[in-house]
């Protein structure tokens, strides 16, 4: 028992495991193709199905997925809010199938994000909305009175244009005791009505009859149509025309030409004369059969009168009538079947395209969906598909004649910013018939690329003493990018001194890349340094690159030399035109009296901090207490006897040499060396005491002299010329203009001199005028002198120098006698100017 129900329980899990798969299955199916039915005339904006819910979408993500159909004519609509599809537009099935059994209307519907397709498809069911209807108003009907009862006359068929049940007809027929109606089965469950003869005629008593045939349709509520019989009494017409054929078949190319035979039919009657001439005319039959086709109402020939397309309606089927003089008539089916000849090329539409995709776009994206149709069939509608032209694309036939355009391999826009290919449809027909629709796909941007430098190294070359702010070189690097992400800046990335240090030397602009100076280079203290500049694209996340500029400074002649030896201070070394040293002992180099020419005397060294020919240095000699003694070697600096020593030669001697670069302009320097001429140093010694006491001025110092003496002699010349002119004009008399000149002035107390003149110092003399003192007033005197005044008789009485006496006439009245230790006053008046006082 327990091993039953085990049985059972794995048996009933089995059967829900199959459902579900088969659940899933149906899904997917479902999902791949939906399927809708809904009658025909429904009025604009009626509800077909919820074709969001059926697809799997919610209402949020309508918006996202954006929900759309394709399809030729808009026959219907779907909302956006809720997803449901909607009637777009009056259906009628009869316009749209025709006589078809079936009808629907097959359409896509597109999912993006991600891009997908469905097929759908809509039933279109029939509605009773078509009344059963004749091709004549009426109904002629000649029977002669000789007709036996039972006979029966064919009549017009009702047309219909509803399908199935709506379209199935029956006959009704006025009651009347002469006549009666049948239905004659024909093939396709159609029924023919046939009046029935009930009774013998007798056109003397009554010679025509009035009915009305009634069509009623199979529809709920049902439809009518009548028509007019009428029926004339005559004599001797007793046999009907009969067709060879109850149904003739044709079979036509579709491409068959405007008036060509289509078939012949032929009737017979047995019947001569007029009641034996046959007349062929359509029955019911629907204008459009009348549109394409004619018949020769004597020779039964049906020809084209139109063109024939197999794709609009492949078969045709219509009745003839067969008419004798005598009224009588027979019907025949015809049946032209259109054959299909390729004479549509495919037409290719457009259902998405995804433009611009990515570079950066997997390999199988699919960027645009296609959808091709042939309106041809059989291998005539047979369509495949290819892509024309150098692109990364490839196309993939999907269902429902749907191709997907996707990627077959990377897209690069820095290769190729779009791709043009053609979409080419051909089918299978003979001749084969193509078309073809042009695919533009735009490839988007992905910074994918970093910046490259023209160059991965620089080298740029900036004289020293440059100004700040001045351009050094300028770096770029292109970026294969569009953009922002091909829009490339600039920064400082490090370098020999690091970031911090770079900074300090050279800065770059971000969007140019040009490096300026941030200061004065000095080739002395940086001959050369490297920065890293780093380029950065704007892409998100941005892609950099680094390129090294190395920076080489020039030198410039900006350091004039230096002597090492003689030291400066020590050694008397300075540079030409600069201030003196503070004052050091001197240095000095003895050499022997018995020395020779080319005697080493000393070596001048100097250094240039400068490189190249502003370091070259040259020496010369500019100075020498004896010139033709010493020389310098031109490029050594060493000083050498220039002749042997001699007696005569002062024990000092004083050696200058100026060093000379070769810069442009040249810089220099100058070096004092003082030589003893002594055989020891012994007897140096006292030629160095004696120097140690009263040592020479400095160079700098001698300079100050010798401009302060220029500047005394100009002015000695000014005053010597001035004085010149006085003389000439005291002799001419004195002028007016000088009052200080005339009779009211005199002489205090004659030329005097101040008393201690003795050394000769004064270089030139002083003439001073003053005011006579007014007669009345004794106390307006000449201040009393600061110094003793000598006459001009006391000073040109001798040449020595002696003390004034006490009592000399010269003093001024009221002065206390003068100092008997007074400075004595030179009387000598060799080369002396008198001064007087008047």
């Amino acid at each position: 028992m327990e091993v039953r129900l085990a049985a059972q329980g794995w048996a009933g899990a089995g059967r829900v495991a199959l459902l579900a798969v088969l659940l899933c299955l149906w899904c997917r199916a479902a999902a791949e193709r939906l399927r809708y039915s809904i009658a025909e005339e429904l009025g604009r904006g009626s509800l077909v199905g919820p074709l969001a819910r059926d697809l799997g979408l919610s209402a949020d993500e309508l918006p996202a997925r954006k929900l759309r159909l394709s399809e030729e004519k808009q026959y219907f609509t779907v909302s956006e809010e809720n997803g449901n599809l909607y009637v777009n537009e009056r259906l009628d099935r009869e316009e749209m199938c025709g006589e078809s059994a079936s009808c629907s209307i097959g359409f896509e519907a597109l999912v993006h994000n991600p891009l997908n397709v469905f097929h759908i498809e809509v039933t279109i069911e029939d509605v009773n909305d078509n009344s059963p209807a004749f091709s004549k108003a009426s109904l002629d009907l000649e029977i002669g009175e000789w007709i036996t009862p039972g006979t029966r006359f064919p009549l017009e068929m009702a047309r219909d244009a509803d399908a199935g049940s709506n379209s199935l007809l029956t006959y009704q027929l006025t009651s009347n005791p002469s006549f009666s109606l049948v239905m004659k089965e024909k093939p396709g469950g159609k029924k023919l009505p046939e009046l029935v003869l009930e009774r013998a005629l007798d056109r003397e008593k009554q010679s025509s009859f009035d009915l009305v045939l009634m069509a009623v349709d199979g529809g709920d509520p049902a439809r009518s149509g009548t028509v007019q019989i009428r029926v004339n009494v005559t004599d001797a017409n007793d046999n009907p025309p009969v067709f060879s054929k109850s149904i003739y078949e044709a079979r036509v190319a579709e491409n068959l030409s405007v008036g060509s035979l289509v078939l012949q039919v032929l009737a017979t009657d047995a019947d001569t004369g007029s009641n034996g001439r046959v007349f062929y005319s359509f029955g019911s039959v629907p204008d459009a059969v009348r549109v394409l086709f004619a018949i020769d109402s004597e020779s039964g020939e049906v020809k084209t009168v139109g063109s024939l397309d197999f794709e609009e309606k492949s078969k045709y089927i219509f009745s003839l009538e067969a008419t004798d003089g005598g009224g009588l008539t027979d019907h025949c089916e015809v049946q032209i079947d259109i054959t299909d000849e390729n004479d549509n090329a495919p037409e290719i539409t457009i259902l998405s395209l995804s433009s611009p995709v990515p570079e950066d776009a997997p390999t199988g994206t699919v960027v645009a969906l296609l959808k091709v149709r042939d309106r041809d069939s059989g291998v005539n509608g047979q369509v495949s598909c290819e892509l024309s032209g150098e692109a990364p694309l490839s196309i993939v036939a999907s269902s429902g004649g749907s191709y997907k355009v996707v990627t077959a391999s990377a897209l690069d826009r820095e290769e190729a910013s779009e791709h043009r290919v053609t979409v080419v449809a051909r089918d299978r027909g003979r001749p084969a018939l193509r078309s073809s629709t042009e695919l533009v796909l735009e490839v988007s941007d992905v910074n994918d690329n970093a910046p490259v430098f023209e160059e991965a190294a620089y080298s740029a070359y900036v004289a020293e003493n440059n100004a700040a702010g001045a351009l050094v070189v300028r770096v770029q690097a292109r970026d294969a990018d569009a953009g922002a992400n091909g829009r490339v800046s600039y920064w400082l990335a490090g370098g020999s001194a690091g970031a911090a240090g770079a900074a300090a030397l050279v800065s770059v602009e971000a969007r140019s890349g040009a490096l300026y100076a941030q200061r004065s280079l000095d080739y002395e203290q940086c001959r050369e340094f490297a920065v890293a500049v780093r380029a950065q694209d704007g892409g998100s996340p941005a892609r950099s690159s680094t390129a090294t500029v190395r920076v080489f400074v020039l030198d410039r002649n900006d350091n004039a030399p230096r002597v090492l030896w003689p030291a400066a201070g020590a050694g008397g070394a300075a540079p030409a035109g600069g201030a003196a040293p503070a004052a050091a002992p001197a240095a000095f180099e003895v050499v022997p009296r018995s020395a020779e020419a080319g005697y080493l005397v000393a070596k001048v060294v100097a250094v240039d901090a400068d490189a190249g020919r502003n370091a070259w240095l040259s020496y010369e000699l500019v100075q020498a207490s004896e010139p033709a003694l010493f020389r310098v070697g031109l490029h050594s600096g060493e000083v050498r006897t220039a002749r042997a020593v001699s007696e005569r030669d002062a024990a000092k001697q004083r050696v200058v040499a100026v060093v000379k670069d070769h810069g442009q302009p040249a810089l220099s320097a100058t070096a004092t060396l003082h030589v003893v001429l002594a055989e020891s140093l012994q007897e140096a010694l006292p030629e160095l005491s004696e120097r140690a006491a009263g040592a020479e001025a400095p160079a700098g110092e001698l300079q100050f002299y010798l401009v302060l003496a220029l500047a005394l002699l100009s002015a000695l010349l000014v005053l010597s010329v001035a004085l010149a002119v006085l003389a000439r004009l005291r002799r001419a008399g004195p002028p007016a203009v000088l009052r200080c000149l005339g009779a009211q002035r005199f002489s205090v107390a004659g030329a005097a001199f101040p008393a201690d003149f003795c050394e000769g110092t004064l270089p030139y003399s002083y003439n001073l005028c003053v005011a006579a003192p007014a007669r009345a007033v004794p106390e307006a005197a000449w201040p009393p002198p600061p110094v003793p005044i000598l006459s001009a008789e006391e000073l040109l009485g001798g040449d020595s120098c002696e003390k004034p006496s006490p009592n000399s006439s010269s003093a001024v009245v009221g002065e206390p006698p003068a100092d008997p230790d007074a400075p004595q006053v030179c009387k000598a008046a060799r080369s002396l100017p008198l001064l007087s006082l008047s």
